[in-house]
């Protein structure tokens, strides 16, 4: 899966996202969890919006993210601020950085989207080994909750200027998963192309993720309501997860 149409249009369907609150929100849990951001990993960067907000913020930062096409758009939106970004490509589950980071954020629900758990285990395994001793891992995923009562078997439609998009979901109640189907239709004089994408987001109890994380030597601090910090509801969409690399004895 390249995501190499959704490139194209990622920007566009997700302008409702703050990018700029996420970055300030992230910089108050790190104070709050009385770590100092250092060398920092957006993983799953996608087009490198919230990368280019935390180098705003002094930040040293680089990105990875497992689509070409995205990074393509990340590295000209970075060139257009000003900044030299070093950007990977690489799917989580195959991270492998030059150096140890001391901390990496995870942002969009990113994470649901490696939908077997043994791959996914593989993806904590690979973060933890790319991060320093005491290093932080900060991110957020969509719930059960989410899944099943919010996106379920929904369709969208987005009507938007640059294009027209149809959005279906499939939900796959056995495994808390979605699989999503996007059809593009973008507007070529009086005729239109259409292109599509399809992938899947699986949701992980808290119990799923505890084990995912501690076979890869990750211990939780804290999980939050989304943008928040107060635990999560029963209804919560969105969950913030702080986890730390252990120390060794």
């Amino acid at each position: 899966m390249s995501y190499s149409y959704f490139a194209d249009y990622y920007d566009v369907l997700t302008g409702n996202v703050d990018y700029r609150a996420k970055a300030d929100y992230c910089m108050q849990l790190l104070e709050r969890h009385g770590h100092h951001a250092g060398l920092t990993l957006d993983l799953a960067c996608g087009t490198g919006s919230f990368t280019i907000e935390l180098k705003k913020r002094g930040i040293d930062v680089m990105g990875a993210d497992m689509s070409a096409d995205m990074l393509s758009q990340a590295q000209m939106k970075a060139a257009q601020h000003g900044y030299q970004i070093l950007f990977i490509c690489s799917k989580m589950q195959e991270l492998e950085l030059y150096e140890p980071v001391d901390t990496c954020i995870c942002t969009l629900d990113s994470v649901n989207h490696v939908t077997s758990k043994k791959e996914l285990t593989a993806a904590f395994c690979h973060i933890a080994d790319g991060l320093k001793e005491d290093g932080l891992f900060v991110f957020d995923a969509n719930t059960v909750y989410k899944h099943r009562e919010i996106l379920g078997d929904q369709c969208y439609i987005y009507d938007l200027d640059e294009v027209f998009c149809a959005w279906q979901n499939n939900y796959q109640e056995r495994t808390n998963k979605v699989i999503i189907t996007l059809d593009f239709f973008e507007s070529q004089g009086s005729l239109y192309t259409r292109t599509g994408e399809q992938f899947a987001e699986r949701a992980y109890t808290h119990e799923e993720m505890a084990v995912m994380l501690g076979a890869a030597g990750l211990e939780t601090e804290a999980i939050y309501d989304d943008m928040t910090f107060d635990p999560p509801k029963l209804d919560t969409q969105r969950e913030i997860y702080v986890v730390r690399k252990k120390k060794h004895e």
